[in-house]
């Protein structure tokens, strides 16, 4: 569940290696899909550490128009 919407759904990460540390994924506009080990902070067209965690990209996917509504925690 989303923590910015609830009836937005965590996707499916079975498929891809995750890192330990990751605690928090978000996707970007243009489907980036990022792990960051901190909750990350949201610029105008995506999320981006808060200089004190970690970051890592996932995958990517199609673009999203509501990117700011897929952050998720783990």
């Amino acid at each position: 569940m989303s923590l910015l919407k609830p009836d937005v759904l965590k996707p499916d990460l079975s498929a891809i290696s995750v890192p330990e540390w990751v605690r928090f994924i978000a996707q970007d506009a243009d489907g980036s899909w990022w792990g960051y080990s901190v909750e990350p902070l949201q610029n105008h067209r995506g999320w981006y550490e808060n200089e004190v965690g970690e970051h890592v990209k996932l995958l990517q996917s199609a673009g999203c128009d509501r990117w700011y509504d897929h952050l998720f925690r783990l």
